[in-house]
């Protein structure tokens, strides 16, 4: 179990919020990595492992046109991804990984090229009109190299928005005590 992966599940159940992971490259290691986390069914609602193109399309209303223009290996992608599974599991948080592992490029990416991607409540302080985030990688390694890698950056994303968010309320709080709004 990683110390993230219980960071994010306590983090999430003193807030009483839910996760829904939608994984590609992957292949359900975010989920592993979560469920292996005494306590996670308080937090985490399920998984969606979209390897093959369609499914993203199918599963988490990832744009058609999108995947056709630019592949499964993109920001924008992972960004759907990450909405697209928050919404089709009913949760109140959505993080996602894409990319390419290896051996072979994919989609004109490079092997270690990597987005993950965190969207949760409007307003999460992640710089986003509809409270997501994308962030975009370049892993070196072998195959289980990046994957694990892939994990660890997807979990640390969440876990600074979900962190990013606690501070701003605790600042509000902290005014709204000493007479400010």
């Amino acid at each position: 179990m990683s110390s993230t992966a219980a960071d994010v599940v306590r983090l999430l159940t003193v807030r009483g919020e839910t996760l829904a992971v939608a994984e590609s490259l992957t292949g359900g290691m975010v989920a592993a990595a979560l469920t292996a986390v005494p306590g996670a069914s308080q937090a985490f609602r399920g998984s969606v492992t979209a390897y093959a193109t369609e499914l993203k399309r199918e599963l988490l209303a990832v744009d058609g046109e999108l995947l056709a223009a630019r592949g499964a290996v993109d920001a924008q992608v992972a960004a759907q991804m990450a909405a697209g599974v928050r919404t089709a599991l009913g949760a109140d948080w959505g993080i996602a990984t894409t990319g390419v592992a290896g051996p072979d490029p994919q989609d004109g990416q490079p092997v270690g090229t990597v987005f993950v991607a965190v969207d949760g409540p409007a307003g999460n302080g992640g710089g986003c009109a509809d409270g997501g985030k994308v962030e975009a990688l370049r892993l070196n390694g072998d195959r289980a190299e990046i994957r694990m890698e892939s994990v660890r950056s997807v979990l640390a994303l969440l876990l600074r928005e979900l962190a990013s968010e606690q501070t701003g309320n605790e600042r509000a709080q902290d005014t709204e005590r000493n007479g400010g709004f």
